[in-house]
């Protein structure tokens, strides 16, 4: 997994050139295409680690009465809603040319 805390990505909107996005494809169907999969991917693995991370501090009652708040648990929560968005930081990854694409191959009769 990328260590997605330590990359410059803009957490707030950001005005993108459609040209610069889809250069290398020529295409900005398929560029977009390429970056919504990215996103998902990279936003499934800060899940994972996020989820991996909360499951440290669960505890495994059935009562109501003994959830009480844990400071750790909230700065980790924190912490992952700071990060930059999914999009962004594969943005980023795309404009320094880090992903990996590929078209599928055409079937032969």
């Amino acid at each position: 997994m990328a260590d997605y805390k330590k990359r410059e990505a803009p957490k707030t909107t950001v005005t993108r050139n459609q040209n610069e996005l889809d250069t290398p494809t020529d295409n900005i169907y398929e560029a977009l295409s390429i970056l919504a999969k990215r996103a998902d991917q990279i936003g499934e693995d800060i899940k994972i680690e996020l989820n991996d991370k909360l499951e440290e501090f669960a505890t495994h009652t059935e009562s109501l009465e003994e959830i009480f708040e844990n400071k750790e648990q909230i700065e980790v929560s924190r912490y992952y809603e700071a990060l930059p968005k999914p999009t962004a930081l594969a943005i980023e990854e795309w404009k320094e040319g880090q992903v990996y694409y590929r078209y599928p191959e055409e079937k032969k009769d």
